[in-house]
């Protein structure tokens, strides 16, 4: 039975009535009472992925007048425009958790916001589009298809279309890094030192250790995530390893060996360091991303202005009809 919103954070028995709603599996939705913890969380969580969809655009969209061909400018340029409105899809999100998405993206353009870290590193050659769609948008669908199960509804929905989407990003990348890896030596070394490169800020983008994030049990016990930030990056590398194989590349880490106990693939340390000065705005490419979508902001205040008088016609047009 839905609960009114406005019943107290603190009440117990709203609390436990929620727990008993999530540990039953059913989906929460927008107009049932929920902890304001439990909502500040989903905000969080929420704004940080359409972020990083915003910001996602940046480094591909570097290339796509550089594209080697028409085909791949078009490609390129659809998967771009993909990212665009899987960010503002999940903006909408947030708002049905009574946030204005103006106040988000404020956030953003202020520096106070969050993003994925993988946004904050240069797009040096075409190869780079080919293993961003193969290594991030891999990793993105590992993420997202467990975020489908997510326990708020309204997530939970977008998740699965925008899964759909990222799996043609994730192919289109693949068969850019196969062609390459299968084209002449240039190529070929080009798209193995764009596998060096990417690879180990992929693998941060599945975000701290366990031992080291503050939200992962949380949002498991709420289950808002159903799988930890270990136990994805490992079902990343383990799908990944093959996929490396299949092209002739050669993941960069020395210690990377199948486990036969585990059936998984072990891998080596992560640099923390590196992770944790890209994520607090010291990375290759932090100022120059920020001052990006800063610059289209500005220079899109005229649409802006121009919807905002559009619906006060309308509205003032059907208020008259309706007098």
């Amino acid at each position: 039975m839905t609960q009114s919103r406005t019943q107290s954070n603190d009440d117990p028995a709203a609390v436990a009535a929620f727990e008993a709603r999530i540990a039953a599996g059913e989906s929460i939705e927008p107009k049932d009472w929920m902890p304001e913890r439990y909502r500040r969380q989903l905000i969080r969580m929420m704004s940080q992925h359409a972020h990083s969809e915003i910001v996602g655009m940046l480094p591909e969209g570097n290339w796509i007048t550089r594209a080697p061909s028409l085909r791949r400018k078009i490609s390129l340029l659809a998967k771009v425009q993909d990212e665009a409105g899987h960010g503002l899809y999940i903006y909408c999100g947030t708002e049905t958790l009574g946030v204005d998405r103006a106040e988000l993206i404020q956030q953003l353009l202020d520096g106070t916001a969050k993003y994925s870290s993988i946004f904050n590193y240069p797009t040096l050659s075409w190869a780079d589009i080919g293993v961003i769609g193969w290594f991030v948008d891999g990793a993105a669908i590992v993420n997202q298809t467990v975020l489908a199960k997510a326990s708020y509804g309204p997530y939970a929905r977008a998740m699965i279309r925008v899964c759909k989407e990222e799996n043609f990003h994730k192919r289109q990348g693949y068969e850019i890094v196969a062609t390459l890896a299968n084209g002449t030596p240039a190529q070929k070394a080009m798209v193995q030192d764009a596998v060096n490169r990417w690879w180990w800020p992929s693998l941060m983008m599945f975000g701290p250790s366990d031992t080291e994030s503050p939200n992962t049990a949380e949002l498991i016990r709420w289950k808002v995530k159903r799988r930890t930030n270990d136990e994805l990056r490992q079902r990343f590398v383990n799908l990944t390893v093959p996929q490396a194989t299949a092209v002739n590349l050669t993941l960069p880490d020395p210690d990377l060996r199948f486990d036969d106990e585990s059936e998984n693939w072990s891998f080596g340390p992560i640099d923390w360091d590196e992770f944790n000065q890209v994520i607090r705005g010291n990375g290759p490419c932090n100022r120059e991303r920020l001052e990006a979508r800063r610059r289209a902001h500005d220079e899109g205040a005229w649409v802006r202005e121009a919807a905002s008088a559009y619906a006060a016609k309308q509205r003032a047009k059907q208020a008259s009809e309706a007098a």
